[in-house]
């Protein structure tokens, strides 16, 4: 289910292995990632001064309104209001390694 919820967010992101940014950071390994930190991508400054860890609540939180997380930042995307679909979506993200 996460893998197919997931579908949505591939349009600005990847979690292939050895894929660098696309529009958007790539998301292979985010848990567990300090916000604002893959090489190779402009984040906005108000992301790469964070200074959190992606955990599931802060990536729940940030699923549900990125600009309420992170106010400024340049993720175009209102959210998903569906709690499932982020728990989806999350559970997917932890699968994946770095």
């Amino acid at each position: 289910a996460g893998a197919q919820a997931f579908k949505q967010c591939t349009i600005c992101h990847s979690v292939a292995l050895g894929k660098g940014a696309t529009i958007g950071p790539n998301l292979r390994g985010v848990v567990g990632r300090k916000a604002g930190s893959m090489a190779g991508f402009r984040y906005s400054p108000r992301m790469a001064a964070t200074g959190f860890t992606w955990d599931a609540a802060k990536l729940d939180a940030f699923l549900t309104r990125p600009q309420t997380v992170v106010p400024g930042n340049r993720m175009a995307f209102g959210g998903v209001p569906d709690a499932k679909r982020r728990a989806d979506i999350i559970a997917y993200l932890k699968t994946l390694g770095k």
